[in-house]
């Protein structure tokens, strides 16, 4: 959202980025757009949901505006209900498949609630954008909606040559169900190197037990939370990166996180999964190694080959450095700012 509000607002939009405010939120940095936190009593669940709808639509509907974006699910409805109420444009950024997600899917009550609330208000939603083709088809799919695809792929900036003494493992991202952490920690005992986790999210306590369970303290550091911008000069010390998101929902199967782009910018080798949007990219652009098996043992292996074959490490990390120059916020952007300019010459 950083880099989708800076793009607009540098270029002539006025634009408010709106969300709740978490225990672990970070303080507002200055920024070419404004920014609004909602308070809610509630912080998950149910209740959560319902008071942050009704505390959304009131602050919206006092304030001025000539289009409305709507971030995923949990937003859809006040939106729709603005844009109505205030006849604008309304625009759906879908950021992953909802429905789809392991921790929806596994929930069978959650996932029909959020299942009725798609079926119902995607179709109302006529322009819209993903983060994935694979993605933007099932839409399609489903709900006859044309959605563009807008990856999130960071901006292009010089990229630092850090010291790689430390061969260290890199996650990155949201620490949530579906992310393999239940395959990765035990890999761990095998792997000749240290893990460092930057993030936070609902699987934290989880995985904090199964780095007690297989007995590797010594083999996991946890960074928390960081800026995208000290993230981004941070990662570029590790030696690999790796995701091994679960195949359990449709969303994690056919998703193309930031997280990918991510360690392609910071010039990181690495290890992810042989997922369609995956397999796409790494067949142009070579950047990865795929595993079509998750299991501890697999994982371990494929990592240890990595860091000890340097032939291949090379060849990969030379070929994220040319791939930053195509896939790179600076080129994505451009398809972003036609589809506003199309949206208000209608």
């Amino acid at each position: 959202m950083q880099r989708i509000c800076t793009s607009l607002a540098e270029n002539g939009y006025e634009v408010t980025l709106v969300g709740y405010n978490k225990p672990t939120s970070l303080p507002f940095v200055n920024k070419k757009y404004k920014q609004k936190r909602i308070h809610c009593w509630f912080l998950k669940g149910k209740s959560f949901y319902t008071e942050y709808n009704v505390r959304l639509f009131l602050y919206l509907l006092f304030k001025k505006m000539d289009a409305i974006c709507a971030i995923d699910l949990d937003t859809i409805v006040p939106c729709l209900n603005i844009s109505r109420w205030k006849k604008i444009p309304r625009v759906y950024d879908a950021h992953e498949l909802f429905t789809g997600l392991k921790e929806v899917v596994e929930r069978p009550v959650v996932h029909k609630v959020w299942t009725k609330v798609e079926q119902r208000i995607v179709p109302k939603y006529q322009n819209g954008y993903t983060v994935g083709e694979a993605i933007a088809e099932e839409f399609k799919k489903r709900y006859g909606v044309n959605y563009l695809t807008i990856r999130n792929i960071p901006v292009l900036t010089p990229l630092e040559e850090k010291s790689k003494t430390n061969k260290y493992l890199l996650y990155q991202g949201a620490v949530n169900e579906g992310r393999g952490f239940e395959y990765l920690i035990p890999a761990m005992q095998w792997v000749n190197t240290k893990l460092i986790i930057c993030g936070d999210g609902n699987f934290m306590p989880q995985l904090k037990k199964l780095i007690k369970d297989f007995n590797v303290e010594d083999k996991v550091e946890f960074k928390g939370m960081m800026k995208p911008e000290e993230l981004a000069i941070f990662s570029q010390s590790a030696y690999i990166g790796i995701a091994t998101p679960e195949n359990k929902g449709l969303n994690q199967y056919l998703a193309l996180p930031n997280k990918f782009f991510d360690y392609i910018h910071a010039g990181l080798p690495q290890i992810n999964v042989n997922y369609p949007e995956y397999k796409k990219m790494n067949d142009q652009y070579d950047v990865a190694i795929l595993l079509n098996d998750l299991s501890p043992e697999n994982i371990a292996e494929k990592i240890n080959n990595l860091l000890e074959d340097n032939v291949i490490y090379s060849r990969l990390r030379e070929n994220c450095i040319k791939a930053r120059f195509e896939l790179n916020w600076q080129n994505e952007e451009k398809i972003l700012l036609n589809f506003y300019q199309s949206l208000f010459n209608n």
